[in-house]
């Protein structure tokens, strides 16, 4: 039986022992998701519960009481959205970008955790998109500083439009511009 795809085999990367992970699953296991069949689902929910609405799952929960900011703060949940443990699927990293992208986030402990959980790359590259879309960001611009990327990533992440929103004129076709989903 062949192991689901993860994030760190598309990048070629390698996983450590997470002690944020551990951490996950017991609150997931503390505040269940009568919907969620994994450990990202459940960050989605967590995450749609703090007002990240890029992504919605088909199947919302029903009755569902998320950990509040001081039992898993938004740097925590950046950072597990963006683990290479995660499932290989690019919906997990949006919402995670548009908590960043709204700035509800303690980049002191943001920085901590990224180093600590190894999601330096997955940052990086977010930042990279998001600065594509919004070059003088101020929270994406001090991110980017504090994940320095040595080696570029064996394949792209996401689209740059997985993260912005188009801005139309006059209710015509083609966007006039784009701006980050905040």
């Amino acid at each position: 039986m062949n192991a689901p795809p993860t994030l760190a085999r598309r990048l070629g990367k390698t996983v450590h022992e997470s002690v944020l992970r551990h951490k996950l699953r017991r609150l997931a296991a503390a505040y269940p998701s009568d919907t969620a069949d994994c450990l990202e689902q459940w960050l989605l929910d967590v995450a749609y519960a703090r007002g990240a609405r890029i992504v919605v799952r088909p199947r919302p929960p029903t009755r569902f009481r998320p950990p509040d900011r001081k039992t898993l703060s938004n740097a925590e949940l950046i950072t597990g959205l963006c683990q290479l443990q995660c499932l290989d699927q690019p919906q997990i990293l949006r919402p995670a970008a548009q908590l960043v992208s709204r700035g509800d986030v303690d980049l002191g402990e943001l920085k901590r955790l990224t180093e600590m959980e190894r999601t330096e790359p997955v940052l990086h590259a977010l930042a990279r998109l998001a600065l594509r879309i919004a070059p003088g960001h101020p929270v994406w611009s001090q991110v980017a500083d504090m994940t320095p990327q040595t080696r570029p990533l064996r394949e792209p992440l996401l689209h740059w439009t997985r993260l912005a929103q188009p801005v139309m004129k006059d209710g015509r076709y083609n966007a006039e511009s784009w701006v980050l989903v905040d």
